[in-house]
Parts: structure tokens; sequence; C-alpha cells
């Protein structure tokens, strides 16, 4: 019995056992027949086991004793224990030292760290002797040294062997081991410095794809017109672990770097290596989440460098790769499009132009990317219509909204012609333009100009009409082009990384001056995209129209010239479509003439595409200047370069007003005053030096608008003081004496001067 519960014992495991009666086996053995007995039996076992249980101190001695009690305090059922288990009822007194032993295991807590069985030996037997190995192994790690790299480089150039390969990968793990700053697995090199370290990364980049190429006897890729996958070599299997060992390494160093040009010759390599990747899943899954991150967060040079990666993977396993990797660069666009500056817009139109390359290799997958996301934007716009809320707004009137829009807009203007992605062009010109009407506001037209700008894109390539002008023309209306600025504002404003303005910005000239140069590109390229339409004077009427009311109302010079500019180019065009289709002999009806004659005219050209080519050249430097914006500050004149000027022009006009007043202090009454208030108040030319720099600064900063109808009194007619007399009798005496100095020997031209000045007085 003692044996059976023994084993019982054994099969439990460690909870179950700590959880279950030392006579829990004797009891479960004996359950079935106590039951076919009756129940008070069973439930009297069961109260007696307990009793059993603390009258025995691990003794068989005391167990005797119990076992002789009971029988005569319960005869019964000493006897259904003569019936059923005998062997408990012949107890021998050499099951002490087994019971003794079993005893530990409930003892707690100690003696469960005692016990310990054969097995749990031999695994700490076997655990010491890993560790062991283990520091044997960190012992016995052979250092990498310069030299020993030369003699890979040498031997791997004259004939690479698995032996050799496998001799560099071990290498290559343990220097990027390294990397990672904790311990890591063992190698069976050690590289403890940076200069072996660099060589051995070195010799790495530029031999090992050579190497594997000679060892798999694999033709160079320029001369194959296929992508012939390394797997397919013969000698695959037996290089596999060490080019998986190999691939991973690069990868994780490429995790682990961080100076842009290391990263730009490590991706290179990469470039090279991507057919061993696509012959292993799990590595290359791996790489393209470096190479996204790459791709979305690194320098200029890498960012191209992980795209043409991404690009070669998605090109020779379309099914495989490129689904995924078209959604996480869409999810890295947008969170990249958060903000915009002048020095992150390069990038986003970066990540535009690279985005639509890879779109551009399955327009399937790409109809069900568009649809998707711009069914997304356009939920987003129903509810900001529907709820009027502040915050549903803002979901719509931010960066990333407008740059997801002008994407899908570059998308489906590259890739036109597109039978898939045409029915695409129609919902997403309606988003646009719901965008613009959503809060048609003054603050927000710099966002107008974003919308109006990609549906010009949008229009233009894909040939389709969509009704632009409408939006740009209303804003010659809403905004009053004649009332003077409230404050000058030194730089002017950038609306390309603008979508919404202040009050403050609303009443800077700047603001009118930007919004007049905006109106003039926007116009000018929607018509160019239309200027060999059969239909261009008719689709041109109602803007030339409302061009010419707006020059009727404006009178500002500065305003009205360029739009009167414009105007004349576009009726120029007009006036020659119309004239080249009244010698058509076709009607309007024959589509294929109309198409012909449209083509021929764009081969000839139109007075509006040739002034449009040319105007197109000097605006992209213009706005290569506003995009980097340090140009444009050293063009700006600076208030610290301009007071410098302005003190050495107050230093000769001093000298000059002197000798004027000496000069006319005699025949000038005037002149004489003026020079009495000096010598006796010692405050004249102090007075008249004042009046100079307000005049200068007035003229400089903050004084007469260009083309403005008041001239330059407006500063005169606000102040109430009753000064502006002195400064502006000062210039004007000046005039009057340089042309003294020329009517020398004419008595009678002197002589009408000096009436001029007493009428003037």
């Amino acid at each position: 019995m003692a044996g059976k519960q023994k084993r019982k014992l054994e099969d439990l495991s460690m909870d179950e056992f700590l959880l279950s009666g030392f006579d829990s086996a004797g009891e479960d053995a004996s359950e079935d027949d106590a039951s076919k007995q009756n129940v008070p039996r069973k439930r009297k076992a069961r109260s007696a086991a307990p009793e059993m249980n603390d009258g025995k101190k691990g003794q068989a001695s005391e167990h005797k004793d119990q076992l002789s009690r009971l029988k005569s305090k319960d005869p019964e059922f000493y006897k259904f224990l003569q019936d059923n288990d005998q062997t408990l009822l012949n107890f021998d007194d050499t099951d002490t030292s087994e019971d003794e032993e079993e005893r530990k295991y409930h003892t707690l807590p100690s003696h469960l760290e005692e016990a310990s069985s054969g097995d749990d030996d031999a695994e700490e037997e076997g655990h010491q002797k890993d560790s062991s190995k283990k520091s044997k192994k960190t012992v016995d790690s052979v250092k990498v040294t310069e030299k020993m790299i030369e003699e890979w480089r040498a031997a791997i150039k004259e004939e690479p062997t698995s032996r050799l390969f496998r001799e560099v990968t071990q290498a290559f793990k343990a220097a990027v081991a390294t990397t990672k700053g904790e311990g890591g697995d063992v190698c069976r090199y050690k590289v403890a410095d940076s200069s072996v370290f660099n060589a051995l990364v070195l010799f790495c980049i530029k031999d090992i794809h050579m190497a594997l190429q000679k060892l798999l006897n694999l033709k160079p890729e320029k001369d194959q017109k296929k992508l012939v996958l390394p797997s397919s070599s013969p000698k695959w299997q037996r290089n596999q672990v060490d080019i998986r060992m190999y691939l991973s390494g690069l990868v994780q160093l490429l995790s682990c770097l961080t100076e842009a040009t290391v990263i730009s010759a490590v991706l290179r390599h990469v470039n090279q290596m991507v057919p061993f990747y696509l012959s292993l899943p799990k590595q290359c899954r791996h790489l393209i989440k470096q190479l996204l991150k790459q791709w979305s967060t690194g320098e200029e040079t890498n960012r191209v460098l992980a795209f043409l990666a991404l690009n070669k993977l998605c090109r020779h396993k379309q099914d495989t790769y490129l689904n995924t990797i078209l959604k996480q660069m869409y999810i890295s666009y947008v969170k990249n499009c958060k903000f915009t500056s002048p020095n992150v817009l390069p990038m986003i139109n970066f990540m535009q132009q690279t985005l639509t390359e890879m779109y551009s290799l399955d327009t399937q997958v790409t109809y069900q990317h568009a649809f998707i996301y711009i069914r997304q934007l356009a939920i987003h716009l129903r509810n900001a219509m529907t709820m009027k809320k502040k915050e549903t707004y803002q979901s719509v009137y931010n960066w990333q909204y407008i740059h997801c829009l002008c994407l899908w807009c570059r998308v489906l203007s590259t890739l036109h012609p597109s039978d898939v992605l045409q029915p695409l062009i129609y919902p997403l010109c309606q988003v646009i333009i719901g965008t613009i009407k959503l809060v048609p506001t003054s603050r927000y037209y710099p966002l107008r100009i974003h919308c109006c700008r990609a549906l010009t894109l949008l229009s233009g390539s894909t040939k389709t009409f969509v009704p632009v002008l409408p939006f740009l023309v209303e804003i010659f209306h809403q905004v009053d082009f004649n009332k003077k600025p409230g404050r000058m504002s030194k730089k002017p404003i950038n609306f390309a990384i603008v979508l919404k303005l202040n009050k403050i910005n609303l009443i800077e000239k700047a603001y009118k001056d930007g919004l007049i140069d905006q109106l003039y590109d926007l116009i000018l390229e929607y018509f160019h995209t239309q200027a060999c339409s059969i239909g261009f004077p008719e689709l041109a009427l109602p803007t030339i129209l409302q061009l010419k009311a707006f020059l009727k109302e404006c009178k500002v010079a500065n305003y009205c010239k360029p739009v009167r500019q414009l105007l004349d180019k576009i009726q120029e065009n007009s006036n020659h479509i119309t004239g080249r289709r009244q010698r058509a002999a076709f009607g309007v009806a024959d589509t294929t003439a109309v198409v012909a004659w449209e083509k021929q005219i764009q081969e000839e050209g139109t007075p509006l595409t040739r002034y449009f080519s040319q105007w197109k050249k000097l605006r992209e430097k213009e706005l290569q200047l506003e995009i980097s914006g340090k140009e444009r500050m050293e063009d700006l004149d600076l208030p610290e370069i301009k007071r410098r000027k302005i003190k050495e022009k107050k230093t000769e006009d001093k000298k000059e007003f002197k000798e004027l007043f000496e000069s006319d202090g005699s025949s000038d009454d005037d002149g004489a005053g003026l020079k009495v208030k000096g010598q006796n108040g010692g405050q004249g030319s102090d007075d008249d030096e004042e009046d100079l720099e307000d005049i200068s600064d007035m003229s400089d900063d903050e004084g007469v608008e260009e083309g403005d109808s008041d001239g330059g009194n407006s500063e005169e007619e606000e102040d109430d003081d009753g000064e502006e007399e002195k400064p502006s009798k000062a210039p004007k005496q000046r005039s009057t004496s340089a042309l003294r100095e020329l009517a020398e020997g004419d008595e009678d031209l002197v002589e009408d001067l000096e009436l001029s000045d007493a009428e003037d007085d």
C-alpha cells in the first residue's frame, strides 16, 4: 500500500501534491468500496483520517497504537478495514523510513528545498556544464584583428568557400553584438576595438555580395533579364544558416546606427542583398520595418536608398509585400504631415512622389487603398458639415487632411489614363469642393488656395473640367483692396506653409500683396490647362468680366498692374482661339475632329502657353526662395542695416542744411529765423534732426504705401501736434537751393524761385 501510495504521489504535480492529504491515496482507494456499504461509514472514515494524522508523528509505533485504539473505539470501522485494506492494519516498522522520507514533502519551506530527485541533480549538473562551457567559450573567444580581416579579404577575393564565409559571418555577428550594449549571445570571435569594428563592417559591405555570388554560382544582376533568387542555387541549403545569420546581423546593425553617412553605406549594401532577403521571409519582414523607418525619418539620401529597396522588394514579390508596404507607407506619410514648415515641405513632397510611384505598381491594389482612404476623408467632411462643431471642423481643417487630399490628386493625375482609377476622380473633387465650402471665410483663404491648386493639377492632368475659377474670382469681391492696411509687416506671408490666418495678418499689407500674387498664379495656371480647349472663349468670358469690374473699383496701382496683365493675356488667348475656330470646317458635334483640332493647337502653341512657360521658370526660382527662406532673409532690408544707412544720410543732410541756412540767412527771413532759433535756444538743429528721423523712418518702414492715392500725407493727417511744417519746409528749401545753383546767371529764374518761396510761405 505504501508503494502504491508513493507512486501515486509522484504522479501528482507539485501544487496538487501540496493540497492533497497524506492518506488521500488510501482514502481514494477505499472510497468506492465504502460507497458500496453505506454512506455513514464513508463519513466516519473521513472523520477518522484526520484523527489518525493528528496522533501520528511520523513514527510507525504511534500509528499501530492508533489502530489498536480504533478497534475498541469503533469495531465496525475496524472490521471494514480488515475486509478491504489488510495492508493498513498489518503496518510494519520498516515503513518508517519511507514515511519520514515522504513526510519531508509536507514540510514547508525548508524541506522542499532540501528534497531533490536524481533528474534535478542531472539538470543542475547540466546547467553547470553549460555555464562552464559558456565560460570556456568566452575565455576561448578569438579576438579579431585588422590583420585577420586583411587575410579574409584576400582569401575571399581569390576563392570564397563555405568555411571562410562562416568565419566572416561569425566575426560580423560578434561586431554587431557590440552595438546592443549588453553581453548578448556568446560568439566565437570577439571585437573589442573600434578600428577593427569599422574595418570589419567596411569589408563586409564591400566584398560579401560578390563573394556570395561566386560561392553560389550566381550571375550578376545586370546580365539577367529577370531576377533569379539565390535559393535556386544548389549550394543554397549548405550556406543558408550562415546567410540567414549575416542578413539578421545586417538588419540589427541598421537599427543601431545613427550616423547618416554610415547608414547610407549600409543601405547601399542592403539594396545589393535584396534578392537574398527575398529568399528568407522572416529576415525580409525585419528589413522592411527598418526601411520604412529610414524612408519616413532618415536623411534625404537615406530616404531615397530606403525607397529604392522597398520598391525593389515590391516589384519582385507584389503579392507578398505590396499591400502591407503601401499601408505602412501611407500611415507614415500621414504621421509626418502633422506639421508643415519650410524645412518639412520638401520631405512631404518627396513622400508624395515616392508613394505615387509605389501606387503605380498595381492599379488594382491602388484602387482599393484609394477608395478606402478617400471614403474616410469624405466621412470626416460629412461629420463636420452635419455636426457643425469646432472639433469636427478641426478634423478637416488641418494639415494631415489637406496633404492627404493633395496626395490622392497627385496619384490620380500621375496614373492617368487608367480605367481602374477613373471613377475616383469625381468623388475626390466633391470632397475638395466641400472642404472649400465648409468655412468660406477670409481667414481660411490659404487653405482654399491649397485646395484650388490640387483641383487644378487634377483637372489639367485628367482632362476633366472642374469649376475652380469661381472660388478664386470670389476673393476679388470679398476683400477690400482699396482699404489702407492697419499695420506694416517686415516679411511677406508664405502661403505654402499656412492654412489659417490670424486677425493681425488680415490687416497687414503683406496679406493683400501675397493674396494678389497667389490669385495671379492660380488663375494663370488654371487657364494654361484649358488654353488649347476649343471652348476657351466661353470659359474665360465670366472671369474677364469680373476682372474688368475689379480694375474699375480698385485704386491701388500695385494691385491693378498684375490683374491687368493677367486680363490681357487671357483676352489675347481667347482672341487667338476664336480666330482659329472660325476657320474650322467641322461642327461641334464631331468629337473626333475637335480632339484632333485641340491636339494641333497644343502642338503649335498659343499666346498663353508661351507666356506661361517663361513665367514658370521665374516663378520656380521665387518658390525655392520662399521654401528655403534663407535667401529671402538676406534680400530683406533689416532694420539694423537701414538705420546704419540713415545715420550716414543724417550727417550728410545735417551738413547740407547747415550750409543752406547760413547761405540763405541774409536773403530769406524764414531761413534767418531758423538760424536764430538754433543760436538762441541751441535746439534748432536737434529738432531738425529729429524731424528728419521721422521722415526717413516713415518713408522706409511705415510711411507711404506704394500706389496710395493720398501720397505721403497720411502721417501728417493723423498727427495733431502742429509741427509738421518744419520737416516739410526743410526738404523744400533743399530743392530750392539746388535749383538756385542750376539757375545761377539767370536773374529772371532766380526771381521766380523767390516768388514761389514767398507764395508757399
